[in-house]
């Protein structure tokens, strides 16, 4: 039960985390663009200025796996499974995360080919 009074605490500080995450990929955005509109600047500088950082990459991994284990647990919502002996929840939610893992590698790959 102490999971209960603690949990508001949990989610306050994640959210104020993603604020502070957010404030600062905008912050950083609009400094680079105010660097790239001052001087001028050939295209390769601007490529490099405005390339994704790697915490960026680690950001949307780290969504996509999030967001493709709830979704996996809200389908389990829907699937009648006897709860007490079935290994049905662990498969459903490791294909779930499996897909997020895809999808991320798939967007890195086409970004990294790309470039």
């Amino acid at each position: 039960m102490i999971l209960k009074s603690i949990a508001p605490f949990i989610v306050m500080i994640a959210l104020l985390i993603a604020v502070v995450i957010l404030t600062t990929a905008i912050l950083n955005y609009k400094l680079k663009k105010r660097i790239a509109e001052s001087i001028p600047l050939n295209e390769r500088i601007v490529e490099k200025l405005f390339k994704p950082d790697g915490w960026q990459l680690e950001l949307l991994k780290w969504c996509l796996l999030l967001f493709f284990g709830g979704l996996g647990l809200i389908v389990l919502e829907f699937i009648p499974f006897p709860a007490e002996r079935s290994p049905l929840p662990y498969g459903v939610e490791s294909v779930f995360i499996s897909i997020g893992f895809g999808i991320y590698y798939l967007m890195v790959r086409k970004q990294r080919h790309d470039q």
